[in-house]
């Protein structure tokens, strides 16, 4: 099984977005196994987006991320990488489709509300700078067998 990692970035918090988001990601059929709301400390932020480290826009994003408290959470799925980003939509939110949550919530791409890992290798090193392996819970749900094909 998969995870990936999902933040809902402080915009969304700020806007009351959490619930919504969560609902969506369930409703698609991923499995919750992680989460909390903190307060991403600079160090953190600069790891988690280390590969834009030389981008004009580095600073914008540690800034924003550590701007107000966020929601970390892990899902879990058969190919929940892939699920997550389509059920989110493209970065730019005036380009991403009706019904993400991007394309719904957001329109401005530096206030697209939610992040989400962009790899199976990305998830995994996001995954560990946001919980601890005891953080991270294995469990069977009554819905499983309606959800996922054995």
């Amino acid at each position: 099984m998969e995870r990936t990692l999902v933040l809902v970035k402080p915009d969304g918090v700020q806007r009351g977005l959490c619930g919504e988001i969560i609902h969506r990601l369930e409703r698609r059929g991923l499995k919750l196994v992680a989460m909390k709301l903190m307060q991403l400390d600079d160090v953190t932020a600069r790891e988690h987006y280390r590969e834009h480290v030389d981008r004009p826009f580095f600073g914008g994003l540690v800034s924003f991320i550590t701007s107000g408290p966020l929601v970390a959470m892990v899902w879990e799925a058969d190919g929940a990488v892939e699920i997550v980003r389509g059920t989110m939509g493209t970065t730019d939110p005036g380009k991403a489709a009706p019904g993400s949550v991007r394309g719904d919530l957001a329109v401005n791409i530096g206030r697209n509300v939610v992040h989400g890992s962009d790899s199976v290798e990305s998830a995994e090193r996001e995954i560990r700078l946001f919980f601890s392996a005891e953080e991270i819970l294995t469990y069977s749900r009554d819905s499983d067998p309606w959800i996922i094909e054995p």
